[in-house]
């Protein structure tokens, strides 16, 4: 992976495969058994911490790829299974007019880290995350909402939150309100920055840069997937600071 591009497909990989098939049952029984409601009218299940692997990763008698990994292992937390159905999206409860139109015509476009706090929703670091790994679960059609990015964003985005940050004190950084530096960059990243679909296939993995917009796909009338739906486990695993974070290629 490139901080030009902001992301690297990797494999097909036996390694890789063999964690996924150990992982795609243990996954189910989570989502069937989770009592977290599905968003999006019934078609997005957000998955956050849903799937029980260990610090090591491993799923059964499959450790966790590293090896096939660009990337030094560390302890992981336990994964995302963002999981999405036929119909995505859909309006929801507590979802307006706005942020509907934003999902459906720019795949609900996010950094991760930036996170709404607080009563006025300012976006400050919350979760310097290292990097943001997705393995894909399960054998689905490419028009089953697949993952998302905007080539090029991580220097745009790098930009802009310096700039930002630059007049502060760095142990404070955490606590910065960078909403309007983080829209106006995401907006920047919409002119001048390539939309790429990326869908995948158990055995493959995409690494996204930090610093990577990216969102999902609506799910396209002929796409195919297997129920419960298209199944992603990410891993995001965090950085001492946020200095870190900003700071590192």
């Amino acid at each position: 992976m490139t901080v030009e591009s902001g992301w690297l497909r990797i494999g097909p990989d036996p390694a890789i495969a063999a964690w996924a098939a150990a992982a795609l049952p243990v996954a189910e029984a989570a989502i069937a058994a989770s009592p977290e409601p599905w968003r999006c009218g019934e078609t997005w299940f957000v998955g956050v911490d849903a799937l029980p692997n260990g610090p090591d990763g491993r799923m059964g008698d499959a450790p966790f790829p590293w090896a096939s990994l660009p990337l030094t292992p560390v302890p992981l937390h336990r994964a995302q299974l963002s999981t999405v159905r036929p119909g995505y999206p859909r309006p929801w409860a507590g979802e307006d007019e706005a942020a509907f139109g934003f999902r459906l015509r720019r795949d609900a476009a996010h950094l991760d880290g930036p996170l709404p706090t607080g009563p006025d929703r300012q976006r400050q670091i919350k979760e310097p995350h290292a990097w943001v790994l997705g393995l894909p679960l399960n054998e689905c059609g490419a028009a089953a909402s697949p993952l998302v990015v905007w080539e090029g964003s991580p220097a745009i985005l790098r930009a802009a939150l310096q700039a930002t940050l630059a007049g502060h004190d760095p142990d404070l950084w955490g606590g910065v309100d960078l909403t309007d530096a983080y829209k106006a960059a995401r907006a920047e990243v919409f002119r001048r920055c390539r939309r790429v679909e990326l869908p995948a296939l158990p055995g493959e993995a995409i690494l996204l840069h930090r610093l990577t917009i990216h969102g999902v796909a609506p799910w396209e009338p002929d796409a195919t997937a297997p129920a419960p739906g298209r199944i992603i486990a990410y891993f995001r695993p965090c950085l001492p600071s946020v200095q870190d974070w900003l700071a590192r290629p």
